[in-house]
């Protein structure tokens, strides 16, 4: 649902606005519990954090694993000094290391970290199993890999609408044609197996909001995933997927699957595996 992306990709769909940055924000301190559940890297442990964007999954990784020397990469500068920033507010006396540039193209020797962790970064590849073979290198072997993406397709709610579907079909579409796949967490294991991956294993992580979970609402259904969709709007109709009037009425009706009575569901997968 956000972060890298490279010079031969796509450009990042949702943008780099003040807008998305604090949608980001929202969604990782929303799911954080339920992401970054059983990752925690034991002091001094060498870890690299590809795609790490505007930081709003790097203060959790460093909230759960303290004494870690992280390095924190991102093909975007400004994403990059925004991540410093956070990380500066809400951890000062972590040890990081930033790093501007690609994570194809990564500096760095063979097997120089112990751990590599990427949040919401395949989806934006093109090539994601080319992106993994490159984080393989700098890898130690016995080294692990931690993957979390979201997938599209697993998002269903009530009260269903056509329209909303249709809205959500937009995004994945708009994603697919800047070189991207919003679908990709069901992917995870062929392709952390092809990127030469060993002890491949992938967890759902389900998110079920309704009344009774009303940070949920607000805070994922409301201002994660309708956000992120409804950010989409002039794409999509700049690139003819869409009228105004469809559009807004697609987004309405997700807005619905928030208010009372309303349900919304959605999945995302979390790999780990091993470097050989």
């Amino acid at each position: 649902m956000t972060t890298e992306t490279a010079p031969h990709d796509g450009p990042y769909v949702h943008g780099y606005s003040d807008t998305e940055a604090r949608r980001l924000d929202d969604q990782a301190n929303t799911l954080a519990d339920l992401l970054h559940a059983g990752t925690a890297y034991p002091p001094g442990s060498r870890v690299l954090e590809a795609g790490c964007g505007v930081g709003a999954q790097t203060v959790h990784l460093l909230a759960a694993s303290p004494g870690v020397r992280l390095t924190a990469a991102d093909i975007s500068a400004e994403s990059l000094a925004r991540a410093q920033a956070r990380v500066a507010a809400h951890a000062p006396a972590a040890e990081v290391a930033w790093h501007h540039g690609d994570l194809h193209e990564l500096p760095f020797p063979d097997g120089t970290f112990d751990h590599v962790f990427l949040c919401f970064v395949l989806e934006h590849l093109a090539d994601p199993a080319a992106g993994l073979a490159a984080l393989r290198r700098v890898l130690r072997p016995g080294g692990t890999i931690t993957v979390i993406e979201g997938d599209h397709g697993s998002a269903f709610f009530h009260p269903d609408s056509p329209a909303a579907r249709a809205a959500v079909g937009h995004l994945v579409r708009l994603q697919s044609d800047a070189g991207g796949d919003a679908l990709v967490g069901r992917r995870l294991h062929p392709l952390l197996t092809a990127a030469g991956f060993s002890d491949v294993t992938v967890r759902p992580r389900t998110v079920y909001a309704d009344a009774s979970r009303p940070s949920l609402v607000e805070g994922f259904t409301r201002r994660t995933f309708v956000a992120m969709v409804e950010s989409v709007r002039d794409d999509a109709l700049s690139a003819g997927l869409a009228t105004p009037a469809a559009f807004d009425e697609g987004i309405a009706a997700l807005r619905r699957t928030a208010d009372p009575g309303g349900t919304f569901h959605y999945t995302f997968f979390k790999a780990v595996a091993v470097k050989p």
